[in-house]
């Protein structure tokens, strides 16, 4: 290898090394090792031009191995990628050696982990490993979707690569395992991941615990695979990435040999170079190794580095874009409506009259399953958001999840299309999060669906959403002990306190069908929070909106539904199917002449959202006497009943049995709820 690019790749791992080392915290072995690989990419393989990091027809490189995260920020660095601010790039560095220097620092734009929409270039947030194979998966798909839809004869607008860096952490995660599976099954000829096999991990030797032959179980999965032994070998890595983009039927790995801190005299090859930094006397040693100058001060960039970069992946890059932007002006005018929608994805809005659709719902005792309605509403609005796909993880005839004659997302072998919008992630929960995030990513509305039960198995990719403000809706049904007789295994308690308790997810549980209908209109703007809709299985009765409060005070988070005149004694109040059951205890209260009032809550975080008085009004602050009513975990409801307050809700997990033997069991019956809110009434005498 010439000079020049030894020296950029050096540069990369000094770099590196040296940011970890002024945090005296961090993961410098992982970003020596493969800063061959990472130079070899982003120098000569990605399609991705430094000056936009937003264009939409760039490749995407997702970084996995998100503890390397100082291998990213080196590169975009390096490779002179500019900054976004308010959605727009600017004329500025993403960043700068001040913000290396400030690695793992309060505020800054190197922190420990990559973080979407911190740091431009950083394509998704990773560090939970296995999260950004399954997020590349979603890209991949996202990918195809695009093409499929909006490409056209003579306007190849969507042909964008994915390569993933990741590692030995990533391949024993189950989430990279579902997504690989997923990958292969789908024939995503679009991705490729490169695993860094250094066979290190925190305890030592992979040898402790991992000892598969990772190839041949991606060989299995369907995909192309090739080992190369030398991760230091520029040319054999190129040699690897062009085959790997020359497959199109089958998702590419290329199993790379490295040796993890290499360079480092004592401790390449060992576990302390993974998880601390290298110290001193480690780092001159590697630097000497490298040729690196004595004298030369922390964070130095040779002459002409940044220059090689420029002249590489700037220049090519640049030149790319600006055959696209033509190709895309000529695409507007032959093809406007498309172009329009493009418009829409890019920016993040919705198409005009998206909501038209939406039923309303009439009054009826017998009601229906808000899985159901819930179904109708999806199809209303997805007939006029086409960029709005989604599935579930093969439950989608109890889920009702089906986009009506939208087709499946499958290769043509599995008698398919890359255009279909119903998606069938398998019995996969955990994938399907993290590949929804990745499909959010790129502009897409993306929904997944399952038992409320099972959001237990995506509860790190429901949370990496809300980090990353990407508006997929989580859709959950069999939402309470109404599930019956599939027993406690499969009846959610403790979900909903979980839900509400993260950061930034919308939760909502509707208690009828426009309640339904209004959460999805309520929902579906947000275009930077994910959402989650809690389900039933079971019948609800549509109530009788002429009678009872309208169904769009949903949008606030907890309304009125039902009240005296005048100041209530006690105050009743639920969320989804236990609605019905204090309406009832309502009726009752009111007919023995005791003030009372019911409050519909479907979402606790859209009422903490109203001003203070809004809330009070719905729940005045004199008004002790209080009844919160809900079959799941009582945590969280004392904020609304106050000390003294009664809450109605589980303590145990459910029992096998009819779902009307549960509610007599565990007390959820018109008859309880009736009794505490008498002894509630008088609290408030």
């Amino acid at each position: 290898m010439s000079t020049l690019p030894q020296l950029a790749i050096n540069t990369i791992r000094t770099l590196s090394m040296e940011g970890v080392e002024r945090a005296n915290s961090g993961h410098p072995g992982t970003a020596m090792a493969l800063a061959p690989a990472m130079y070899a990419v982003w120098q000569h393989d990605l399609k991705y031009d430094p000056a936009d990091p937003c264009w939409p027809a760039r490749d995407r490189f997702v970084l996995s191995v998100g503890h390397a995260s100082m291998l990213l920020y080196s590169t975009l660095f390096l490779t002179g990628v500019k900054d976004i601010r308010d959605g727009k790039v600017v004329d500025a560095p993403s960043l700068t050696a001040e913000d290396l220097a400030q690695f793992r620092q309060l505020n800054s734009k190197t922190p420990g982990h990559p973080e979407y929409r911190f740091t431009a270039g950083v394509e998704t947030t990773t560090g939970p490993l296995g999260q950004g194979c399954g997020n590349s998966v979603g890209m991949a798909i996202a990918q195809k979707w695009m093409s499929a839809r909006y490409d056209r004869p003579g306007f190849k607008l969507f042909d964008y690569h994915v390569t993933v860096f990741c590692g030995d952490g990533d391949m024993m995660e189950g989430v990279a395992s579902e997504a690989a599976s997923t990958a292969g099954h789908l024939a995503l000829g679009n991705l490729t991941w490169i695993y860094d096999s250094n066979q290190i991990s925190i305890e030592g030797s992979t040898d402790l615990a991992f000892t598969e032959n990772v190839g041949k179980r991606f060989e299995a999965y369907g995909w192309h695979v090739q080992t190369l032994t030398d991760g230091n070998d520029v040319d054999a890595i190129l040699a690897a990435l062009k085959a790997a983009r020359a497959v199109t039927d089958r998702p590419s790995m290329i199993v790379l040999k490295t040796v993890i801190g290499y360079g480092a005299p004592k401790k390449a090859g060992t576990a302390s170079a993974h998880g601390e930094p290298l110290g001193a006397e480690e780092i001159k040693g590697a630097k000497q190794a490298y040729g690196w100058p004595e004298d030369a001060p922390d964070f130095f960039v040779p002459e002409g580095v940044k220059e090689h970069f420029a002249e590489g992946l700037g220049k090519r890059g640049a030149e790319a874009h600006a055959e696209w932007r033509e190709l895309f002006s000529a695409y507007r005018e032959a093809h406007p409506e498309l172009a329009a929608e493009i418009d829409c994805i890019l920016e993040h809005r919705l198409p005009e009259g998206w909501d038209k659709d939406i039923p309303t719902f009439d009054a009826d005792a017998k009601g229906i399953a808000s899985r159901a309605s819930s179904g109708q509403v999806l199809n209303a609005v997805a007939k006029n958001l086409p960029w709005m796909i989604g599935g579930s993880a093969d439950l989608t005839p109890s889920t009702k999840t089906d986009i009506k004659g939208g087709g499946s997302f499958q290769p043509e072998k599995w008698n398919g299309s890359y255009g279909g919008r119903n998606l069938h992630f398998g019995v996969r929960e955990h994938a399907m999060g993290s590949i929804c995030n990745g499909i959010a990513l790129s502009g897409i509305r993306a929904y997944g669906s399952g038992f409320l039960i099972f959001s237990d198995y995506m509860k790190a990719p429901i949370r990496l959403s809300a980090i990353m403000e990407l508006p997929v809706l989580y859709i959950f049904t069999h939402d309470s002990i109404g599930v019956g007789e599939d027993g406690p295994t499969h009846q959610p308690i403790e979900q909903l306190a979980q839900l509400r308790a993260t950061p930034g997810i919308m939760t909502i549980r509707p208690s009828d069908a426009n309640e339904v209908a209004e959460a999805w209109r309520t929902l579906i703007p947000m275009t930077h929070k994910p959402a989650v809709l809690a389900l039933s299985r079971q019948n609800l009765p549509t109530i009788d909106r002429t009678k009872y409060a309208s169904a769009a005070g949903l949008a606030k988070g907890g309304y009125v539904l039902a009240s005296c005149e005048g100041k209530p004694d006690v105050i009743l109040i639920a969320s989804g199917s236990e609605v019905g059951l204090v309406v009832a205890a309502y009726e009752k209260l009111t007919e023995e002449g005791i003030q009372a009032r019911v409050v519909s809550m479907p979402s606790f975080d859209l009422f903490e959202e109203q001003s203070q008085e809004y809330r009070d009004s719905v729940l005045p602050p004199d008004v002790i006497g209080r009844v919160a009513v809900e079959q799941a975990a009582a945590f969280g409801w004392d904020r609304y009943v106050g000390i003294g307050g009664a809450i109605i809700a589980m303590n145990t997990f459910g029992a096998s049995a009819p779902a009307s033997a549960l509610l007599t069991k565990f007390g959820f019956t018109p008859e309880a709820v009736f009794d505490a809110a008498k002894r509630q009434a008088l609290r408030g005498k």
